[in-house]
């Protein structure tokens, strides 16, 4: 072995005995963070945008159907569509998209919010001369942006509830 390999083994191990050391624990080794994500009930506003992020989310709360919920979350969504690629004759090309999702976490039962918060997500999608093409862009871009919500969404739930011990 090489002395530059064993230098660099030895770092490693040393910074793993470091991490150890100092009371480091992993998101997801927290205790019972999964079943504190699985009980949160998602409400969201009508609407496709909103059904797309409600089920987004309990695919990664890993929200159970016979549990109890512990946890509500509401959610209200603003859409906008900005035209960004102009043609010569005046017709957009190029759109982009933006999704906002703000949420409060609250006891399932009544109370006080726990955790607020707010998530943008802004991308951009093609438009194209054909009608049908157009649409499928634009709702492919909404899934993409509900995607992305949810993904955020949910990992700022599960740093709350690690933090508080579920």
């Amino acid at each position: 072995m090489s002395p530059l390999a064993a230098a660099l083994r030895g770092a490693g191990f040393a910074s793993v005995l470091l991490l150890a050391g100092c009371g480091f624990t992993p998101l997801y080794a927290t205790p019972d963070l999964g079943a504190g994500l699985a009980a949160v009930e998602v409400t969201t506003p009508e609407g496709r945008a909103g059904a797309l992020l409600r089920e987004q989310l309990d695919d990664a709360l890993g929200r159970r159907a016979g549990l109890a919920p512990t946890y509500r979350l509401d959610v209200a969504l603003s859409e906008l569509r900005y035209p960004r690629g102009v043609r010569v004759d005046n017709v957009a090309t190029r759109y982009e998209y933006v999704l906002t999702a703000a949420y409060t976490l609250s006891p399932a039962t009544a109370g006080e919010p726990l955790k607020t918060g707010k998530v943008r997500v802004e991308l951009s999608y093609d438009s194209a001369d054909q009608p049908y093409a157009s649409v499928i862009a634009q709702q492919d871009a909404q899934a993409r942006a509900a995607q992305e919500a949810a993904r955020r969404i949910h990992l700022e739930l599960a740093a709350f509830l690690a933090g508080q011990g579920s």
